[in-house]
């Protein structure tokens, strides 16, 4: 029995993401995403009037005739959010904390999928995996995963993405839309995700905070690695190690940019405190222009 004030939370949550579905996403969903539901059905031999571009080449060498590739339409989409939940997404200096952002962006998409007659499904990992829940569809199933992203309470504190994304490659056999949403505070990835991308189609968003692009300037103050636990004092009132500070921040995003378009992906940059909408709105029209 979920406790009253967690259901009013939920329910809180409910509202606000149905409003965003209704102004931004349901009605660019389909456009966004059109052409991935596809499937390879059959070849057949080749009749007048077939696109050249449908020839299966390897079958039209081995027959000595044209051959074309035969496609169907999925009926439904399924739809994975991979989550990370480590400590370091309680992180927030504004009006929430990177965990609760999150928390509204996967019930904006989960919401969004299901009014579309998608599946959706949830996997929360930190350095293991926390909870995975198969894609299903109904608005019971998404009060479910929003509950899971407010108060599941995991085990582990750090990050591993590699060992989330092999997780999604040996389970997940359909090919499926993936939002990888992460602060990604994590390296030695990028093989395991060059592997996905060839059977799904993977949206990554990074989620920060701006407490952690700037330092304010308060002193002496002792920062704690919320993964590690390792801890250091820093001089917040010297202009030197805020510049650092700073530097380092914008260096580690600018590699994680990089990495991205070798993978040629586009990633969904979103910050707490800030409207989800926009950087939703661009993704989404941008999609649907290519």
């Amino acid at each position: 029995m979920i406790p009253k004030e967690i259901f009013q939370k939920i329910r809180r949550i409910q509202i606000r993401s149905s409003h965003q579905v209704d102004e931004l996403l349901a009605g660019s969903w389909n456009s966004a995403f059109r052409g991935r539901g596809i499937e390879f059905e059959e070849v057949r031999p080749y009749q007048i009037g077939d696109d050249v571009r449908s020839i299966d080449w390897n079958v039209t060498a081995r027959s000595d005739q044209p051959f074309v590739k035969l496609f169907r339409e999925e009926r439904e989409m399924s739809v994975i959010l991979l989550v990370d939940m480590s400590r370091s997404v309680e992180f927030g200096t504004v009006s929430q904390t990177k965990r609760e952002l999150i928390a509204e962006l996967g019930a904006t998409i989960a919401m969004s999928a299901t009014r579309n007659n998608d599946k959706i499904g949830l996997t929360l990992f930190t350095d293991e995996i926390e909870k995975a829940i198969p894609p299903r569809k109904g608005s019971r199933h998404v009060l479910r995963i929003i509950r899971e992203l407010l108060y599941c309470q995991p085990v582990g504190t750090g990050t591993s993405i590699r060992n989330a994304v092999e997780h999604l490659n040996r389970t997940c056999k359909r090919r499926s839309v993936v939002f990888l949403v992460s602060d990604f505070f994590d390296s030695g990835f990028e093989s395991v995700l060059k592997v996905a991308r060839r059977r799904h189609d993977i949206v990554p968003i990074t989620v920060s905070d701006p407490g952690e692009r700037a330092l304010p300037k308060v002193g002496l103050v002792r920062l704690r690695d919320s993964e590690t636990g390792e801890q250091v004092l820093v001089d917040t009132s010297s202009r030197k190690n805020r510049k650092q500070f700073s530097e380092l921040f914008a260096r580690k995003e600018e590699q994680r940019l990089t990495m991205f378009r070798r993978l040629q992906m586009e990633p969904i940059q979103l910050t707490t405190g800030e409207d989800i909408v926009d950087p939703l709105r661009r993704y989404f029209h941008a999609r649907e222009q290519r």
